[in-house]
């Protein structure tokens, strides 16, 4: 055992070894993690941290799995996955809503509704949970995170203490943020504008309706590949005037349904993703000029 024996010793309820992360990606791929922790609480994150300063372990966050590629060969060091503890969604203020980084977007979307708050709507079409949705500044139809978001509560990692860092504090751009790697969010906080429960279920009914027409739902993939570039066609437009469409590595291939949607058909490995994203970028480079950059993160060795 590699891992400082007090570290394991002190967590080795919620450490496990060579732990199979294919169960907690979206394409159901990718190797063991060498080390795999779900903290129960706060405190005993920041009580790993500061062992860890100790074993100096390479750490790696995985939120819900719904944007990563995880690499056949896994990950090294300790893959930090937070536990349901994390994912309490409470009331605040009647239009501010507190969640824990674990909780997933279409919940909180569903607790806004259920407490006549709007424009919280668009999360119900966001796979993931609400921490990475932060780091991703997720969005679709016209929103995002940065327009809901007032605050986040972080732990930093290497100075093993938490704070609350306000919107102000934060730069967003399409797809990002610029929060440093050193921090692991544990909760955020949202706020929205009262409305009528009817109108903002129409609302979100309206935004589920028109994803489920255009994306395709009930396979393994991790959503839209690449990003929209602004001032380009969209991502998919480009993939399919390239010809790209019909591309196949193994058993990985392109949705026919959203040309931006890479599917694991049941047998591909993570290489026959990573192969397939790799071909689709050199021939979209060749036919548009157009450098397409990832929207899903890849991960491991």
């Amino acid at each position: 055992m590699n891992l400082d024996l007090k570290v394991f010793e002190e967590f080795r309820n919620n450490i496990s070894i060579n732990t199979k992360l294919s169960n907690y990606s979206w394409f159901n791929l990718g190797g063991p993690a060498e080390y795999f922790f779900r903290p129960k609480s706060r405190e005993q994150l920041l009580e790993f941290f500061k062992l860890n300063l100790k074993t100096k372990r390479k750490i790696t966050i995985l939120g819900a799995g719904s944007n990563t590629l995880i690499r056949d060969k896994g990950i090294n060091g300790v893959v930090i996955k937070l536990s349901p503890s994390f994912s309490k969604i409470e009331l605040i203020d009647k239009d501010t809503i507190q969640a824990g980084a674990s909780a997933m977007d279409r919940k909180i979307s569903n607790f806004a509704k259920d407490n006549g708050i709007g424009d919280l709507e668009f999360l119900s079409c966001i796979p993931g949970s609400i921490g990475g949705g932060v780091i991703m500044n997720s969005g679709c139809y016209g929103d995002d995170i940065s327009k809901i978001l007032t605050s986040i509560k972080v732990i930093d990692m290497k100075k093993c203490e938490e704070r609350e860092i306000s919107k102000q504090d934060i730069k967003f751009f399409y797809r990002g943020t610029n929060l440093p790697e050193k921090y692991i969010i544990t909760s955020v906080k949202l706020k929205g504008k009262i409305k009528p429960k009817d109108q903002i279920e129409k609302k979100q009914k309206d935004f589920i309706d028109k994803k489920k027409l255009s994306q395709p739902n009930q396979i393994k993939t991790c959503g839209s590949t690449f990003k929209n570039i602004e001032g380009k066609k969209k991502a998919w437009q480009l993939i399919k005037e390239a010809g790209c469409n019909k591309f196949k590595v193994g058993d990985a291939s392109i949705s026919e349904k959203h040309s931006n949607f890479f599917v694991n058909n049941g047998k591909a490995k993570s290489s026959d993703i990573e192969k397939l994203i790799q071909k689709v970028k050199q021939q979209v480079n060749n036919k548009s000029g157009v450098n397409l950059e990832l929207e899903i993160k890849i991960v491991g060795e």
